[in-house]
């Protein structure tokens, strides 16, 4: 058995690629079945979020041959062909996947450094692997391993203390186009943590006129009652548009909720007064034409790079000391991992044992029928019993030493545990 993770994310591949790899929500579990059905594929979940899409998977096939295959799938499932993504792909085996799992989950491999949201979207992965029926036991270890690790490094790092949020980059950018934001108007579209996370950092910095759009409107009412906003349906939006400064994008619609029209006919209707748009979907929720007007300063997930680029700086050094905490998880867990590989032998010895256990039951309960002593028979079974479980071994030793093979006979001693004699 082995762990394979396959991948793209922010650093290796632009949101035009990973919008097209990216899994909804509602479509994850079907996605799951069809992997798993691949031959080779023994176990498997996905993470897919604004930064990343990831397989993490259990194989008991060559790595390339899976990767292979995985790819080819990956393909035709979102129908694209694989040059689209193939030199954004990337691969980790074996200890250098749970490794990568645990940087992962630890937020060091994030967007914006030590962000707390990754860890609660793998723990999300994971429940949907596990409701799908596609987490075995291997893969359960490795996700618990993660958890655990991910856990320590909040706890004996500061890597999480106030963190700068992509959400929180987000709304830094409204700093540099509007000069006074008490007397702009922000529409949110989405209602999820993302957004709220928008929010409340448009709050903090002045924003008093909010307003949430939503697939369903009790949702964006539930979000739009903490903040004292408005709450509309993504119908509204057009409508909401002409009156709006600032927009901020992140649902997990698979088609892009804003268009080039749409955004036009508005600045239209503000008399071309600039309009701040940012988009953090992935895939997008606003279409990339809209870059092209004028008076739209479109940014994607892709452009914070430079706000959350501070954040990596001053977080450096409890990096480093997150790095040492997953090194030593990393070891703990190739341990566990090896000790695997003994539980068939250990197994077969056992059943080899009890076989040899039962034989000799057999016999002894063949002589006290015949009316044989107890005190006979006890001393008969205890010496076929010890004759029986020795002798494979004795056999083997004699060997060993016949042939010279003085480092069997020193493993041999520990085996047996007379190292300690």
């Amino acid at each position: 058995m082995n762990l394979l993770v396959l991948g793209v994310n922010h650093t290796s591949a632009p949101v035009a690629v990973r919008e097209q790899v990216a899994f909804v929500p509602e479509h994850m579990e079907m996605a799951l079945q069809a992997l798993s059905r691949i031959e080779g594929v023994d176990e498997a979940a996905i993470l897919s979020t604004c930064n990343r899409t990831e397989l993490y998977l259990i194989n008991a096939s060559d790595d390339a041959l899976l990767t292979d295959a995985v790819s080819e799938w990956l393909a035709e499932y979102r129908g694209l062909p694989r040059a689209t993504f193939e030199n954004c792909l990337y691969s980790h085996a074996g200890v250098s996947g749970v490794r990568h799992m645990m940087t992962v989950a630890a937020g060091l491999d994030s967007l914006v450094l030590g962000e707390p949201q990754i860890l609660g979207q793998m723990k999300s992965c994971y429940a949907v692997a596990k409701e799908a029926g596609t987490l075995g036991a291997n893969l359960e270890r490795a996700f618990q391993q993660v958890f655990a690790t991910a856990k320590r490094v909040r706890t004996d790092t500061a890597i999480g203390e106030n963190p700068v949020s992509v959400a929180y980059a987000a709304v830094s950018l409204t700093q540099h186009i509007f000069s006074k934001l008490d007397r702009c108007r922000a529409l949110l579209i989405g209602a999820g943590e993302t957004i709220e996370l928008v929010a409340t950092h448009l709050r903090e910095r002045g924003v008093r006129q909010l307003v949430i759009a939503n697939r369903t409107l009790d949702r964006a009412r539930d979000l739009a009652d903490r903040f004292d906003a408005e709450a509309v349906l993504l119908a509204d939006i057009p409508e909401q548009l002409k009156n709006t400064d600032i927009v901020v994008a992140s649902t997990a619609s698979q088609l892009p909720i804003l268009g080039k029209g749409t955004v036009e006919s508005a600045l239209r209707k503000r008399k071309h007064r600039p309009m701040l748009m940012v988009d953090i979907a992935v895939p997008r929720d606003i279409e990339a034409e809209v870059a092209e007007l004028a008076d739209v300063y479109l940014y994607t997930v892709d452009d914070l790079k430079e706000i959350v680029d501070e954040n990596r700086k001053a977080r450096a050094s409890e990096a480093r000391k997150a790095d040492g905490i997953i090194e030593s998880a990393v070891a703990e867990w190739q341990r566990q991992w090896r000790a695997l590989d003994a539980v068939d032998t250990v197994k077969d010895y056992r059943s080899q044992a009890e076989q040899l256990r039962m034989h000799e039951m057999e016999k002894a309960q063949r002589a006290l029928a015949r009316g044989v002593a107890p005190e006979t028979v006890l001393e008969q079974l205890a010496r076929g019993l010890t004759n029986k479980l020795i002798h494979h071994p004795s056999s083997r030793l004699r060997e060993a030493a016949a042939n010279g093979e003085t480092e069997t006979l020193r493993i041999a001693r520990q085996l047996l545990g007379l190292d300690n004699d």
